[in-house]
């Protein structure tokens, strides 16, 4: 079953609905997450937006080497999770934060909200993760 990356994010909600019925049947259970600072009763009164700096992004691309994507092309044979390629993701995941948090502090920023990810493949050989949002400044009430 093809699954094709959503070009626009409100895509997320029904085909993840999508796929927790396609893989219902065997166990699986699918989630989505789409990371963001959501506004709520607790928040409104004790945090608010002084600034709007404008929109960051922090991106890394990464390559796994030749004997990874050895092994990663035999789980495709045998099942199983490729844990490099996890723990590629992840890495590139955190330090896609750490960029969109540096660049937000570099505007003078000291938060990001509507924050999002972005993954995509280059060339077949490797990922980018892009983390981004708006950065502002967030004060107490």
């Amino acid at each position: 079953m093809p699954v094709v990356h959503p070009s626009a994010k409100g895509a997320i909600p029904p085909l993840t609905r999508s796929l927790a019925i396609d893989w219902a049947p065997y166990g699986v259970r699918v989630n989505a997450i789409a990371p963001t600072f959501v506004w709520t009763p607790m928040a409104t009164p004790m945090l608010e937006i002084t600034q709007v700096h404008g929109e960051v992004c922090g991106l890394i691309v990464r390559a796994r080497n030749v004997f990874s994507n050895v092994g990663a092309s035999m789980r495709t044979v045998f099942g199983g999770e490729a844990r490099g390629y996890t723990t590629l993701l992840m890495e590139s995941r955190e330090q896609a934060i750490e960029r969109l948090r540096d660049a937000a502090r570099a505007k003078g920023g000291n938060a990001v909200v509507a924050m999002r990810f972005d993954c995509n493949e280059i060339a077949g050989v490797m990922s980018e993760v892009a983390a981004y949002g708006t950065a502002v400044t967030l004060a107490r009430r």
